[in-house]
């Protein structure tokens, strides 16, 4: 498949679900990163910090006709519009490029990132909040790191398993998070955010959900939370830190869906910290 003047790799159909995972963020995260070394220009989505490039569609066309021809019954789900309906009860979700701001500026924390869920309803049909999720896969191409975990296979970087950073108290641990400067000026959301952001040892605001998820499963940060987040910026890392041995909560705050990761303790005490803040009508 060639995309622009870069040929992506055809992958084979035979591949089992967490190869074919980690081939798809991979190709992809490489696409993209060929993409910004020939120059991109960003266009704005809802604010200055939320960007798309052309490498964002690039990269999630090349997994969508991946997943079309290597899985053809599956749904398919992505950042940048992809959406296709399937008849096997699962879909997969795309996240071409996490972290598109420290992307086009020339960070290496961004990430491709992929999730194969479960097309979970509540009673009345509809699509729950939090879906089971079968496996994760994120790769960050400058730094060549590949997580891998889910409910069959023990998470991994770059093969080797990971366990977390174990099971201690927020009070003893780095918590990453993020949060837009405009939420810090509505209280429905700027008070349960400091709630649990004076909660724990220290702060990390990194701007890749998925970046700091793999680091949770793999021990290098303590915990994560953040509101609102939309699947593909949730699946992935969940799946790897449940597969790491964490933990993994949605909490609703006046209104609003916090996503926690992290040991057992941890997200069980930010889960507190979030809800202990007064409730707006």
């Amino acid at each position: 498949m060639t995309t622009g003047r870069h040929t992506a790799t055809e992958l084979d159909p035979s591949l089992d679900d967490y190869q074919l995972a980690s081939a798809l963020v991979r190709e992809a995260g490489q696409l993209a990163l060929l993409m910004r070394m020939g120059g991109l220009q960003g266009e704005r989505k809802t604010s200055i910090s939320d960007v798309v490039t052309a490498a964002d569609h690039a990269a999630e066309a090349y997994v969508l006709d991946q997943l079309r021809r290597c899985r053809p019954e599956d749904g398919i789900l992505g950042e940048e519009g992809a959406s296709v309906a399937g008849t096997s009860g699962r879909t997969w979700v795309i996240d071409p490029v996490d972290g598109t701001y420290n992307f086009l500026h020339g960070s290496t924390y961004w990430c491709s990132a992929i999730a194969l869920k479960r097309d979970d309803s509540d009673h009345g049909g509809n699509p729950v909040v939090d879906p089971s999720v079968l496996l994760g896969a994120i790769y960050q191409p400058e730094l060549d790191k590949l997580w891998l975990g889910g409910e069959d296979h023990p998470a991994t970087l770059n093969g080797d398993p990971i366990s977390g950073a174990g099971d201690a108290a927020v009070a003893e641990i780095c918590a990453a998070t993020y949060i837009h400067p405009t939420w810090l000026a509505d209280p429905r959301t700027a008070m349960p955010w400091h709630a649990a952001a004076v909660s724990a040892a220290s702060l990390r605001m990194f701007g890749s959900g998925s970046c700091d998820l793999g680091r949770v499963a793999d021990g290098e940060l303590g915990c994560w939370f953040q509101h609102s987040c939309p699947e593909w910026d949730w699946l992935p890392g969940k799946a790897i830190v449940r597969a790491a041995g964490g933990d993994t909560a949605v909490v609703k705050v006046n209104g609003m869906n916090w996503f926690v990761a992290g040991g057992p303790t941890a997200v069980r005490e930010l889960s507190a910290a979030l809800t202990s803040v007064p409730q707006f009508a």
